[in-house]
């Protein structure tokens, strides 16, 4: 069976080959598959290519009570089989059953996307899912549906195949739809400029809709276009992209009280990394915001981030983009935003705020994915088996060093390797001072005994170049690499 993937869609080749695996498996027995991913990443646009192209059945779920969507559900089945007589189905161990028949003589996808909204109106449904896939079953033994279940709520879906849940073990793909990383998003929005291509990500991140749905492909015309591009999109309220951020948290179901959750992001967003930061920053114990940060992290609007040189310690930083931006630019001034024609004198006074609370985390944060996903191993004496950041305590002066790019290597056997050390500045020319720190660095952590650091290298990242003594040192220290804007978008 030929399944190609649509010419209109923009990459997504790791994603279509893993969907065309699955549907396209000629092994009896009906096989199920989890895909997630946040909203606006192109999943639906993904599936219902898929069905069309293998001749599939596609059923998008809404917010509805559970005879309703019965009754949606049969109806669709009529209009895709037309059937003599039409379907009406009493419960959903019957729906279920339908559905499996579809693949009776081929193998069939048939997608049930939003299937939160239906296990929401009927708690019961994983479970008879869990029946109806039973290994044994003949409804399953005979049939080669391939039924996919799709969701965006990432905490409920994410819960679906974990743990005691009924589907554990049930799944024969599970698919998480990312964003874009940072070099396909400057290819998506069509910016060769780095620089350029860096500041619209730290706003709007890698998330398709974004630009085609949501800017109407309005893209900067180059970087003078940035400050009016802004104003124009993302701070006008006459654009869906400015209440975006507000509704991407009002969409995901487990985050019930609003209030606390938007304060616990306002809190991170204005530079309280850690547990405690952010219980100082809302004015209560680190223990009543445990719970509010569990929950966003479920949700995958927080991430987690280890501290690479002390244990017990993490900070937490916004996972998506644009509600970053909201919480640090748009929700402390919104009753002026809302008012037409505000933007511009808005944005003037937040400029600096953008670059420090905004710009500079991000960019911090693309050079960590850099040296993870992007860089030649080679260029670090090894594959890294994961890149963070943290503090490294100096008992001389009593003073802790931010070390922005911690990257690790894959301990065999002994302590693990320190295969490099980075800082990252946006806004700064860095020099020859930018080396000895991190040399200094080095030392205390060679004293530390964590990590073996014979090989370490040092790591420059800048947004604005390096000044000759810094090129000078790279010259005369192999261990002394600098990276630049092309480096990272894989243009130098």
């Amino acid at each position: 069976m030929d399944v190609d993937k649509p010419a209109e869609m923009f990459d997504r080749d790791h994603e279509w080959s893993a969907l065309r695996r699955f549907i396209t498996d000629e092994q009896p027995g009906a096989t199920l598959g989890v895909v997630s991913g946040r909203r606006r990443q192109g999943k639906t646009f993904l599936l219902d290519a898929a069905c069309r192209a293998a001749g599939g059945f596609y059923f998008a779920a809404t917010e509805a009570a559970n005879a309703e969507s019965l009754r949606r559900l049969g109806a669709a089945l009529t209009a895709h089989v037309g059937p003599a007589v039409p379907y009406h189905f009493a419960d959903w161990s019957e729906a279920l059953d339908a559905l499996l028949a579809l693949g009776a003589e081929r193998p069939t996808p048939v997608v049930i996307d939003e299937f939160p909204y239906l296990a929401r109106a009927n708690p019961e449904l994983p479970s008879l899912l869990q029946e109806a896939f039973r290994p044994m079953r003949d409804q399953r033994t005979r049939s080669r549906t391939r039924l996919l279940l799709c969701g965006s709520a990432l905490s409920f879906m994410g819960r679906l195949l974990s743990g005691n849940a009924p589907l554990r073990g049930r799944a024969g793909l599970e698919m998480l739809v990312r964003p874009l990383d940072h070099r396909l998003a400057a290819e998506f929005w069509e910016i060769s400029d780095p620089a350029l291509a860096l500041k619209v990500n730290a706003v709007v991140g890698g998330t398709p809709a974004y630009r085609r749905e949501f800017a109407r492909g309005d893209t900067p015309s180059g970087p003078e276009d940035f400050d009016d591009w802004v104003i124009r999109t993302v701070l006008n309220p006459e654009t869906p992209l400015f209440r975006e951020a507000r509704y991407l948290l009002a969409e995901e179901p487990d985050l019930r009280d609003s209030a606390l959750y938007l304060s616990v992001l306002a809190a991170v967003a204005d530079g309280n990394a850690t547990r405690g930061g952010v219980a100082g920053y809302l004015e209560r114990r680190a223990t009543d915001i445990a719970h509010p940060i569990n929950v966003l992290e479920d949700a995958g609007l927080l991430h987690r981030d280890a501290d690479a040189f002390r244990d017990n310690r993490a900070t937490y930083r916004i996972s998506e983009p644009l509600i970053r931006f909201y919480h640090a630019i748009m929700r402390p001034v919104w009753d002026q935003l809302e008012r037409p024609g505000s933007a511009g004198r808005v944005w003037q006074a937040s400029r600096r705020r953008f670059v420090s609370n905004v710009l500079g985390p991000h960019f911090e944060q693309i050079c960590r994915d850099w040296a993870l996903h992007h860089a030649d191993p080679d260029l670090f004496g090894g594959l890294p088996a994961r890149v963070g950041h943290g503090v490294v305590h100096d008992p001389k002066t009593r003073t802790g060093h931010e070390v922005d790019v911690a990257v690790i290597g894959i301990a065999d056997g002994g302590k693990p390797p320190l295969l490099a050390i980075g800082e990252a500045k946006w806004n700064d020319t860095m020099g020859a001072a930018h080396i000895e720190r991190l040399r200094h660095i080095h030392d205390l952590i060679t004293r530390t005994g964590r990590y073996d650091t014979t090989g370490t290298r040092l790591l420059c990242f800048s947004g604005t170049g390096f000044n000759d003594k810094a090129r000078a040192a790279t010259a005369a220290s192999p261990d002394v690499h600098l990276v630049d804007l092309p480096t990272l978008y894989g243009r130098s």
